[in-house]
């Protein structure tokens, strides 16, 4: 049925006003994102075509890529990158909610700045979150980019900042595209040769974080760090 000939209260625009955006379905939203369906077939019934024609449902809308949207029948190139567009303004809006809002007090802390941001990449990212002496988070520094599987970081990268900013201790924070957070051994020698640099330089590595898909883990609390 055409979104129009739906009853007034069955209709996402309408529903969101008046029982709030919350009370909307996955493919309602959707529906709302893409305005339009196809040769009769409503927004909303497109919206669960997309939830089921990606892998995972909604949380494989996530790693959706626009080419990817463009294989279910009915999205084109507007409604794909329109989707997309809508799905990663999501992330950035969870990753500035959750970025440096208090202090970077412990690993879960640290996980939840970054889980959003970093879940669903499809290549590791290293980053190295700079505290000061009151463990308040002062800055967070984008060190590098790496592949499928590692990311290739050098000391001077990343103490760069830290030594600019007057960093008292830093946290090292990267993520594994294949969703498992166990580190691997190259994480712990890395790690290894990181802390033994910051202490040359007398900034302390507190911990170095890996972020999975909704799993992390602290090298520092499973015992992987002097």
């Amino acid at each position: 049925m055409r979104i129009k000939l739906l009853p007034e209260d069955e209709r996402p625009v309408e529903k969101a006003l008046s029982s709030g955006i919350e009370s909307l379905s996955n493919a309602e939203l959707i529906a709302l994102v893409l305005r339009t369906g196809f040769d009769g077939v409503s927004a909303i019934h497109l919206g669960e075509e997309i939830l089921a024609g990606v892998d995972g449902g909604i949380k494989g809308l996530g790693k959706a890529s626009p080419d990817e949207l463009m294989s279910i029948k009915g999205v084109g190139r507007s409604k794909a990158c329109a989707l997309a567009g809508a799905v990663e303004l999501g992330k950035r809006i969870a990753s500035a909610q959750a970025r440096y809002e208090g202090n970077a007090e412990s690993a879960e802390s640290v996980a939840d700045m970054f889980m959003e941001e970093l879940r669903y990449k499809q290549k590791e990212h290293f980053k190295c979150l700079l505290v000061d002496a009151k463990g308040k988070v002062i800055f967070c520094d984008d060190v590098s980019v790496g592949d499928l599987s590692t990311a290739v970081v050098h000391p001077r990268e990343v103490f760069s900042q830290a030594v600019k900013r007057s960093a008292s201790a830093v946290i090292l924070v990267h993520n594994h595209p294949s969703g498992d957070p166990s580190p691997s051994s190259e994480d712990i020698k890395t790690t290894a040769r990181l802390s033994e640099s910051g202490r040359v330089l007398g900034i302390k590595v507190l911990d170095h974080v890996i972020i999975g898909d909704g799993r992390y883990i602290s090298m520092r609390g499973a015992g992987l760090m002097e």
